[in-house]
């Protein structure tokens, strides 16, 4: 797999960590490029198949091009979402969020649940994962916090 693929692939595997609250909405833009990479992988299909057989049945041969420029549009959509969530996958928290991500990561210890060892350098990912617990794990309020 290249670059590209390596890209895509952790962008899926950030969309299935990340935590769907919307609570975290406001904090982090991942929640509304989630909702809308998810609904794009979920109907971009039918509608490049609609848009196909619409073109095959009714258009005229002269606008061929168009329609293929428009279904490679169509489809490029869920694949930048994905694209998108793998760089922010792997990039680096600031500061601020690095020492949230550590008090957060001692309060789910501190409440007695098993969780990873947390890392130097912690990254979205990581992040993503410490919320996907916390949210299962504790009450709504650390978010407040």
């Amino acid at each position: 797999m290249g670059v590209l693929g390596n890209t895509l692939y952790r962008g899926k595997q950030y969309l299935a960590i990340w935590p769907q609250e919307k609570q975290l909405a406001a904090l982090f833009p991942e929640y509304r490029i989630m909702a809308a990479t998810r609904l794009g992988v979920k109907t971009m299909p039918a509608m490049i198949t609609f848009s196909l057989l619409c073109q095959f049945q009714f258009g005229e041969p002269g606008l061929w091009p168009s329609v293929v420029a428009s279904v490679l549009f169509l489809a490029s959509l869920p694949v930048q979402g994905l694209y998108w969530l793998g760089k922010r996958a792997d990039t680096l928290l600031p500061p601020a969020l690095v020492n949230w991500y550590r008090q957060l990561h001692q309060k789910i210890a501190a409440a007695g649940v098993e969780v990873k060892e947390p890392v130097a350098r912690p990254r979205y990912f990581e992040l993503g994962e410490t919320l996907s617990v916390a949210f299962r794990q504790l009450d709504k309020s650390f978010i407040n916090e």
